[in-house]
């Protein structure tokens, strides 16, 4: 796969994809990132991919920039042609509208659509994760139905519960700890999708499939996970 490579600052290497957010480029990162991480370059450490894009952390007393940007250039030649649907597919249930999704009346009129039609659309694809940022455990997805992008919110919200689902833009993605944003809610997921005492639900390459639960089934999985 081609690729550039680019040194950030003395304890990193830039693996740097064809700029776009495109469903073939992500897999490429996360199997450029598969492949660094199970090849333990000497040195190296942390990965950090990205929409377009793998930085690898290494250590400066131990290797140096060529040699890693020489191994990571190595293993890209090597590998095949990413696999569609390739990363765990994992599932998340979520409860829609009502006080879990107090904008889904919004994104539905903005659509054309009934609330009805919108958890259809949602719930009726999987979304590759690029990347994770902005929050820890916080999935920027990509494959929204073009139907649902709706705009941010004019006056973002101060405080938005853990959990919550939303659609911001062309995105849709999920809060898993509680924080300020901007992004219209749709609903909410009772899974703690954030916990530093477990291995985590997700990572970038995997892809995620929302699934529609009632508030009765919400309150059953909360009261299990601890989050209600």
């Amino acid at each position: 796969m081609p690729i550039q490579l680019v040194p950030v600052g003395d304890t990193g290497v830039l693996a740097v994809f064809e700029q776009k957010i495109d469903e073939e480029i992500g897999a490429q990162v996360a199997a450029l990132d598969a492949a660094v991480r199970g090849a333990k370059i000497p040195g190296a450490g942390e990965t950090v991919p990205a929409f377009a894009s793998l930085l690898v952390r290494y250590d400066p007393l131990l290797t140096d920039y060529g040699a890693v940007a020489g191994a990571v250039d190595a293993l890209a030649r090597r590998l095949p042609p990413p696999e569609p649907g390739a990363g765990r597919l994992v599932t998340i249930p979520v409860c829609y509208g009502g006080t879990f999704g107090p904008d889904l009346a919004f994104v539905a009129q903005h659509a054309g659509l009934t609330e009805a039609e919108v958890v259809r659309r949602h719930t009726g694809r999987d979304y590759r994760i690029y990347m994770l940022g902005f929050l820890p455990g916080f999935p920027y997805l990509g494959g929204l139905d073009p139907r649902l992008f709706t705009p941010r919110l004019q006056n973002p919200r101060t405080a938005i519960p853990a959990g919550s689902v939303g659609i911001g833009g062309e995105q849709t993605g999920v809060y898993p700890v509680a924080s300020p944003g901007g992004w219209q809610l749709i609903g909410r997921t009772p899974l703690k999708l954030f916990d530093p005492d477990r291995p985590p639900r997700y990572a970038a390459g995997d892809r995620i499939r929302f699934a529609a639960v009632t508030p009765e089934q919400f309150a059953k999985l909360a009261e299990k996970e601890g989050t209600a």
